[in-house]
Parts: C-alpha cells; sequence; structure tokens
C-alpha cells in the first residue's frame, strides 16, 4: 500500500461553512461543514447520488452554492461572479474519470493547453509542459495523439495538464475508476508522490474504499449530502460508526463466511466472535494472548491484516470453545479491551 504523510494543522486551505446546493426541492449538498488541511489527501467517498460530484463541483466553483460559506486560503470565494473566479480555478486544477483530452492535440499540446489559455508564452508553455511529462513518467510521449495511448498514459497526461499552472489544490474525481486495478495503483502511486514532492493538497472524489485505502490521510463518508462520518483512515477501517460507512466497507473488508452465517445460533458448543483490531494488538501474536488470558485454543474462521497509514489493522471472525463460561468471559473481556471492536455474533 502507499502511505502519505498526515496533513498539516495550520490554517485549512479551504473551509466549508454550512453550505448547501440544491437541486428543485432535492439537496445535493445539505448544510455541510469540512475543513481540507493544506497538504493533506482527503478521500471522500460515498455511494451513487450521495452527493460526491456536486461537492467537488462546489469546491471549484463549477456549482455555485444556495447557502453558506467557502473560504479559500481565508479568502471567503462563495458567491464570486464567473471572471472573479478564473484565478482561483488556476489554483484548484482538477482531474477526471474519463481524462478529457482534445484528440486533435499531441501530448505535449494538451498539457500546455492551460497555459495557452492563461496567455503564456510558447517557450515557457514548452518548458513547462516537458517538466510535467518528466513528472508523469511520460518522456518519449511527447508528440503522441491521445489515441496512442493506454488508459493509464492518458490519465498521467490528465494529471500533468491538471497540474500545469501550478495549482494548490488538486481535485480528482472518480479519475480512477475506469482504469484497471494494476494501473490505478500506479495512478495512487503517482499522486501520492506528486502530494509529498509538491505538498500538493488532493481531494479524492471516489466510491471505492480500496483508492482511500491506499493514499488518503483522513476520510469523509457522504451520504444524502451530509457528512455521515470522517476521520483517519486507519481509525474508520478499525472502527466505522455509521451504517454507511460498514456496508462500503463490507466491500473491501473479511466477512463471515456464508457457511458459517447459516448456521449461527443462540446457543453451541462454539462461540462464533467479530473482532476489530489495530495498532499495537495486531503487531502482537493476539492468538497467543487470548490462550494466555483464558486458557482457550482460539481458531480463525476468516480474516486477516493489511497495513493502512503504516500501521496494521486487522478483521477476524474468531471461533472460540463456549462449554466453559468463565473461560469464555474472560476471552471476550481480553477482546473488547484490547480491540477495537468485539461482538459474539453467535454459536455453532
Amino acid at each position: 500500500m502507499v502511505n502519505s504523510k498526515m496533513g498539516s494543522t495550520s490554517e485549512p486551505i479551504i473551509s466549508l461553512k454550512n453550505i448547501s446546493r440544491r437541486f428543485s426541492r432535492t439537496a445535493a449538498v445539505d448544510h455541510l461543514s469540512l475543513d481540507i488541511e493544506k497538504g493533506e489527501i482527503l478521500g471522500i467517498i460515498g455511494r451513487s447520488g450521495a452527493g460526491k460530484s456536486t461537492l467537488i463541483r462546489c469546491l471549484n466553483g463549477l456549482e455555485r452554492i444556495d447557502e453558506g460559506q467557502i473560504f479559500f486560503e481565508g479568502h471567503d470565494v462563495s458567491h464570486l461572479s464567473e471572471s472573479e473566479w478564473a484565478p482561483y480555478r488556476q489554483r484548484i486544477s482538477m482531474i477526471f474519470q474519463h481524462f478529457n483530452l482534445l484528440s486533435s492535440k499531441r501530448v505535449i499540446d494538451n498539457i500546455a493547453l492551460p497555459l495557452k489559455l492563461a496567455g503564456v508564452p510558447k517557450e515557457k508553455r514548452r518548458e513547462r509542459a516537458m517538466e510535467l511529462i518528466e513528472l508523469v513518467s511520460l518522456k518519449g510521449k511527447e508528440l503522441h495523439f491521445p489515441a496512442e495511448l493506454s488508459g493509464g498514459q492518458k490519465q498521467r497526461v490528465g494529471i500533468a495538464r491538471a497540474l500545469a499552472a501550478n495549482p494548490k489544490v488538486l481535485l480528482s474525481d472518480e479519475a480512477t475508476s475506469a482504469l484497471d486495478p494494476e494501473t490505478t495503483q500506479s495512478i495512487l502511486e503517482l499522486i501520492a508522490d506528486i502530494n509529498k514532492r509538491l505538498n500538493l493538497t488532493v481531494v479524492l472524489i471516489t466510491h471505492e474504499m480500496e483508492v482511500v485505502s491506499s493514499i488518503a490521510n483522513r476520510v469523509v463518508v457522504l451520504n444524502k449530502g451530509k457528512i455521515v462520518e470522517e476521520g483517519r483512515v486507519r481509525d474508520i477501517f478499525a472502527s466505522p460508526q455509521d451504517d454507511t460507512t460498514i456496508a462500503m466497507l463490507r466491500i473491501v473488508t473479511p466477512q463471515l463466511p456464508a457457511e458459517f452465517a447459516k448456521r449461527l445460533k443462540p446457543e453451541g458448543d462454539e462461540a462464533v466472535i467479530e473482532l476489530n483490531i489495530a495498532g499495537d494488538v495486531a503487531r502482537e501474536p493476539f492468538l497467543h494472548l487470548i490462550e494466555y488470558e483464558s486458557g482457550l485454543i482460539p481458531r480463525i474462521l476468516h480474516g486477516g491484516i493489511d497495513t493502512i497509514q503504516g500501521e496494521p489493522v486487522g478483521r477476524f471472525f474468531l471461533g472460540l470453545p463456549a462449554k466453559d463460561k468463565d473461560k469464555l468471559d474472560k476471552a471476550v473481556s481480553w477482546l473488547i479491551k484490547h480491540g477495537r471492536y468485539c461482538e459474539v455474533l453467535g454459536y455453532v
């Protein structure tokens, strides 16, 4: 996994204060407040229709909010005219799911296009484009047309174009969802590297938890235009609280195998336990510690440990002998004390 540093704790680069955006009677963004820290990678995740794309369009002025305030570097940009938004839009750039490249222009000209529109002289445009071609590992492709590139290469051109005007914030709207898993990982590694090299603030809009766990420092979960959960990625993965988050994590975290789930009953010889762990306990031989504490030997029914932001986060389904209730209570008490989440799901 790719991991990046935590964002700065200084004044937020973008601050949203109770913003709303409505379409007819429907609130796509509903009284939402959020601070985005300078230099962080923030993941914004939610199901289709959660308000993610509307929110990102509010961040770069493509959608005008109906209520609230948006501050960029301390300046209120909530209700600027189109011409007043122009200089801010150069500092808040965007990469797209479907690349949005001009098919009739070569790679170097696609990258230099924002500079051409800004009136930058041709020689300086070319110099900057060549720097970015080097940065995104496309050297030798500068004279190619988009049709001659793979999907990952096209997205690298899109990223280079977004960086042309030296923005301070990079918005990514589902930028990897059209790519295969291997290419997705390479693009995420590139974004993480750019974040580190340039101290660039990155906001990732996605419906893929894998994207968030790969590079984000912090995650915001949206549902019906509201923030239902937010926090450090490893904390959210280790102990999700909202039903929306729990449901989305089911796709990427271990679940109790169906063969055990259908056999669960109120009593039995073996307790089936769901356990989330993180940090020090995940680095230790916790199965042996359970045995030492209670005298019971646990078995793993399903699960595993992943590394998120450099910290181990595990999710397991354990089987524990249930005939000796006192020993089982000791084991469960230890798991509750040392785990992020522990629940006896039933017995088999």
